[in-house]
């Protein structure tokens, strides 16, 4: 029922946003639609009436999170090689294409040197629809983070002109695209990504629509902890990964509930495998005041800030952008909402032991010594 153009979902790292993409590509992409089919049998959706959408379109998905290189120019070789696997994916369509359009397609697929790379969403969601007469579902997985690399290894001004393009054109006013989703950590602004998107909605973890669909619910982790006979130990598996809010939502950590009932250990798990490269840098430069505010949080205390869901990555470690970051990277969570609704002011705190043990154990390492923290 939602019936934006074009939909942006924020959520920490493994919480489940890539299995969300693969479930959306399944249930519409018009490729192979009898044979996925059978993956929504039983299911819930089944009985509704939005199983008539299933196989009607054709589905582009591309995921970004593999782009890790530490030069623009090497970053660049990798996604003129990641375009060119999605192109592989529908050389059949070369048949219908005219000669120019099929220049186009080649120089792509052959990761010719003079392809058309800024262009290749948008042109593609061209070439498809010649094909099926059918507008295109464009999906876009961790869109964010080759820029969030970008800016780790320091070529952010080199890259950013690129994904203004590659992102820009296939979004906005494309006569070809009947749906756009991206899913990232954070909403980049200043980057010229979002700008004159009037079809744009955004869902963070501060809004209450979809607030469910990323993490596990206490219910389904009850469930999960039963299924394994396993149900006592809810009390430390709730203090260990439980605490995140997401909208109206209280949610478990996927990624380290699902470990949990492999290994059956109470020990960090989503820590342990997230790129931790923010919480490195910020341990670093972090002031005065922002470490009084950690130490308040260290002490299982709660702190007071202005949260407005946009991240500048030019001023990527300013004061206001560390909060941002640390909130939607899942490092913490909202307590609660102060003031009007129109207002943005938020107390947040750690959201669980994993998260508080990985903290200490940091900034003791990095710079502090173990007196910092040893009444915590």
């Amino acid at each position: 029922d939602d019936a934006a153009e074009v939909k942006l979902f924020t959520r920490p790292r493994r919480f489940g946003k890539t299995l969300n993409m693969s479930t959306l590509k399944y249930f519409f992409d018009i490729q192979n639609a009898n044979e996925n089919r059978k993956l929504f049998n039983g299911l819930d959706i089944e009985k509704s009436e939005y199983i008539s959408e299933h196989g009607k379109y054709p589905v582009i998905f591309i995921s970004m999170k593999g782009i890790k290189a530490t030069t623009w120019l090497a970053s660049l070789f990798a996604i003129k090689g990641l375009i060119a696997e999605l192109y592989n994916e529908f050389e059949f369509i070369r048949d219908i294409l005219n000669k120019a359009e099929l220049e186009k397609f080649d120089k792509i697929w052959l990761k010719k040197d003079d392809g058309e790379y800024e262009n290749a969403l948008k042109n593609l969601t061209a070439f498809l629809y010649k094909y099926y007469k059918k507008e295109v579902i464009l999906l876009i997985d961790e869109y964010d983070n080759p820029l969030i690399t970008a800016h780790k290894y320091d070529y952010y001004d080199d890259a950013l002109p690129f994904f203004k393009v590659f992102y820009g054109e296939a979004l906005k006013t494309n006569p070809y695209l009947k749906m756009g989703i991206m899913t990232g950590i954070i909403r980049v602004i200043k980057a010229g990504i979002f700008s004159d998107l009037n079809n744009l909605s955004v869902y963070s973890i501060l809004n209450d629509f979809y607030s469910d669909f990323f993490g596990f619910t206490q219910d389904e982790v009850k469930k999960a902890l039963k299924d394994f006979n396993i149900e006592y130990e809810l009390p430390d598996v709730k203090a260990w990964y439980d605490g995140y809010k997401f909208g109206n939502s209280d949610v478990y950590n996927p990624w380290s509930i699902l470990k949990f009932l492999q290994f059956k250990k109470l020990i960090p798990y989503w820590i342990d495998t997230s790129d931790n490269y923010l919480i490195n840098k910020i341990s670093k430069n972090a002031s005065s005041d922002t470490m009084e505010a950690l130490q308040a949080l260290f002490s299982s205390e709660s702190v007071e800030e202005n949260i407005n869901g946009n991240s500048d990555l030019s001023i990527l470690f300013g004061e206001e952008e560390i909060w941002e970051l640390l909130l939607f990277s899942g490092y913490l969570t909202i307590d609660k909402k102060i003031g009007e609704d129109y207002e943005n002011v938020y107390t947040l705190r750690l959201p669980n032991r994993e998260v508080k043990e990985f903290f200490k154990q940091k900034f003791i390492d990095v710079n502090f010594g173990e007196s910092l923290f040893r009444n915590t």
